[in-house]
């Protein structure tokens, strides 16, 4: 039996969790909450090499979702070794100005979705993410 696709979804708004979950329910994948920024850090610091995605709100309190993208994948590079790539990552934001979407996809970002998304979107988006990390 295949393992399900693991993501780390992260916002500080439990409706907004609550509904992202509900939206990709259909996809079959195992959910991995954090309210935090901090919280999603730790989490994907100890579960790095089980993850297939990161689903991280922008501003979130302890750290920002661009913040926990950019440590973890520093840190990836060293824990993850050769032949081993970063789990994409896919930030939204109700504040998504074009300046903020340019910075994240240039820091590495798989998208940026502006809050509240559109469901057939971030399905779309979740679905490319997993299909590019294999």
């Amino acid at each position: 039996m295949l393992q399900p696709r693991r993501v780390l979804l992260a916002d500080d708004d439990l409706n907004v969790r609550s509904g992202v979950e509900e939206l990709l329910s259909p996809l079959g994948l195992e959910i991995v909450h954090a309210d935090t920024g901090s919280e999603a850090f730790e989490i994907a610091r100890e579960r790095l090499r089980d993850l297939h995605l990161l689903l991280l709100d922008l501003h979130m309190p302890g750290m920002t979702g661009l913040d926990v993208m950019t440590s973890l994948r520093d840190e990836a590079a060293r824990a993850l070794g050769p032949g081993r790539r970063f789990p994409p990552c896919i930030l939204y934001s109700a504040e998504a100005s074009e300046e903020l979407r340019s910075r994240a996809l240039a820091l590495g970002a798989w998208a940026f979705l502006r809050k509240p998304v559109v469901p057939h979107a971030l399905r779309g988006e979740v679905l490319r993410a997993l299909e590019s990390a294999g």
